[in-house]
């Protein structure tokens, strides 16, 4: 799902491996992360703007753009569900991927250059697996020509031939 997300609060409700992943997502997205778990690892706790170290209760999210449900109580996970519907914030559950608005892929990060593999939910690790595999094809120098490329835009021009030319080769790298 890309997102804009740079100082939006996004709840995640749990404080396992789980919610640390989702957490970390959030965080590379620039977004305010707000936790709700009783209990909260001290990485998990680090990136979190706001860590409420308690059960979930109605009303936790209130004021959300995203909201997570990463807990391994089905009841919870469920509960946090009902209240983004009716809240109309967009939930993601980890245990029960239907249940939720999105499921969130595999993302492959160079500067803004971001590629993402997406399994729809049914098979986080085989989406994980897909993305390292792609990591070796887009090398740390696809972030400078996208870097590149956004310099252009902004400035209100279009790529030019020196730019286009890198383009092609780093595709061209890419079909090998």
């Amino acid at each position: 799902m890309f997102m804009e997300l740079e100082g939006k609060r996004c709840v995640v409700v749990g404080g396992g491996e789980v919610a640390g992943r989702k957490a970390r997502k959030l965080l590379q997205s620039r977004a305010r992360v707000k936790v709700v778990s009783p209990e909260v690892g001290p990485a998990l706790e680090s990136i979190a703007a706001e860590v409420l170290r308690r059960p979930y209760e109605l009303g936790d999210l209130r004021g959300a753009a995203l909201a997570f449900a990463a807990t391994d109580v089905r009841e919870v996970n469920a509960a946090v569900s009902r209240e983004a519907r009716e809240l109309g914030v967009p939930v993601n559950v980890a245990d029960l991927p239907e249940e939720g608005d999105f499921a969130l892929p595999s993302t492959l990060r160079r500067g803004r250059l971001q590629v993402a593999v997406s399994t729809g939910g049914a098979s986080p690790g085989l989406a994980r697996r897909v993305r390292d595999e792609l990591e070796g094809l887009f090398a740390p120098g696809w972030s400078g020509l996208v870097e590149e490329l956004y310099a252009a835009r902004k400035g209100g021009r279009g790529a030019d031939e020196r730019l286009e030319g890198k383009v092609r080769r780093c595709l061209s790298q890419l079909r090998g």
